[in-house]
């Protein structure tokens, strides 16, 4: 059996432009949509870091349709990611032949954590410098790094990545979706 190449990839994306697809060891792999409140919270996770990060033009942060060709020849997309400036000057047209910087994955319904967990080892293993999994249905966050000991996060803590990001911090409780009252 053949692996597949990331052309393969490109190809069946645009025959399916309706699915989410990544090329890993070889294989594609087709994403199922998420849930809402994940996809808020990624959508509020990502506003956050880009709303702070364009302020400063430190680099670039993108969503789940943007993919990574990874070091290994995986093309993954994480739910949310950044990238310095100095390490991508320009926005590649396809996808950018690096690992990203940080990666987040929010866990949805049809997840599963161990394979989130693996998800965000992987791109570690392959030069990203943090993975965060967000895990909205419970409320807490995990901060990963190579060779270190995970950190969770919950309400009442804050969020921060001193390494890449100086002076950046999130409230956790600030990430979930809100819930409004009755007029």
């Amino acid at each position: 059996m053949s692996s597949l190449t990331v052309k393969d990839l490109e190809k069946m994306q645009s025959q399916l432009p309706d699915y989410r697809m990544e090329l890993v060891n070889g294989e594609i792999v087709i994403m199922s949509p998420s849930g809402y409140e994940s996809d808020e919270v990624a959508t509020r996770m990502s506003a956050k870091l880009f709303n702070w990060v364009d302020e400063r033009r430190l680099g670039r942060v993108t969503g789940s349709s943007a993919g990574f060709t990874l070091p290994n020849a995986d093309t993954r997309a994480p739910d949310v990611s950044f990238v310095l400036a100095e390490r991508l000057r320009r926005s590649p047209r396809s996808f950018a032949e690096i690992a990203p910087d940080l990666m987040v994955e929010v866990k949805s319904p049809t997840d599963s954590l161990t394979k989130l967990r693996e998800k965000i080892a992987a791109f570690l293993t392959q030069g990203t410098r943090v993975g965060i999994l967000i895990n909205p249905e419970q409320q807490w966050i995990e901060v990963h790094r190579l060779a270190q000991a995970v950190l969770t996060l919950g309400n009442g803590d804050r969020l921060t990545v001193p390494d890449l990001l100086p002076g950046w911090e999130v409230n956790v409780a600030d990430l979930w979706s809100p819930i409004f009252d009755e007029a």
